[in-house]
């Protein structure tokens, strides 16, 4: 590659990168519904044309914000993983870590939510936005699959979860859940005199006890 193509695609990404994260402030500030490909041009300060040299269309953008999202999160869940020891508490650490992303940037949850509820692709067309979104989904999956794995072999994890890669999706499903609840049911919680912080230290007592093998 030249130096002329490199400097061009650099700049192209280096551009790429400033309308998400133009269209990711504007998400985070009136929620996704009221986002409109003109409000993030003119958030970004360009042209409604330039935007669609980048982005085919609002959906082009959110798989762009999905994807800087579940990098943040791969890169927390290595993080927690990487402070423990055991298995068990690894994965106890990325649920953790998972509430605490989903309760700092509500927007990026949000928008992975929206990312796993989309249907797949049946035309079979190429889409690099949406094979980038999906190679790093695997990657956050891989590394709880592989803390599972983990307590399975140290002894902390119960054989009777199952497979690991199955597992992982099981204990994503469930956490997700929680979270949900937790940022769209307060007043339903209160009701019950639950607390948010409350409902998730019970999910994951639960959850720790069902991974714990049986004496």
């Amino acid at each position: 590659m030249s130096y002329t193509v490199q400097r061009r695609e650099e700049e192209r990404e280096r551009r790429r990168q400033e309308i998400l994260a133009a269209a990711e402030a504007l998400y985070s500030e009136v929620g996704w519904e009221a986002v409109t490909m003109d409000r993030i041009a003119r958030s970004a300060r360009l042209s409604r044309a330039l935007l669609y040299v980048y982005f085919r269309d609002k959906d082009d953008v959110l798989l762009g914000i999905s994807e800087l999202a579940m990098r943040d999160l791969h890169r927390r869940f290595l993080e927690a993983s990487a402070t423990h020891v055991t298995g068990l508490d690894k994965v106890e650490a990325m649920g953790r870590g998972y509430v605490a992303w989903a309760l700092d940037a509500p927007h990026r949850f949000d928008a992975c939510a929206r990312f796993q509820a989309r249907p797949g692709s049946t035309d079979g067309a190429a889409d690099p936005n949406l094979d980038a979104c999906q190679a790093v989904g695997d990657a956050v999956l891989t590394v709880l699959a592989t803390a599972i794995g983990t307590g399975l072999a140290d002894g902390t994890i119960s054989p009777a979860v199952g497979p690991p890669a199955t597992f992982a999706i099981s204990l994503w499903g469930f956490t997700h859940g929680v979270i949900q609840i937790a940022m769209t049911k307060g007043a339903e919680l209160a009701r019950y005199s639950i607390t948010p912080a409350a409902l998730y230290d019970n999910a994951f007592s639960t959850l720790r006890l069902a991974m714990t093998p049986k004496a």
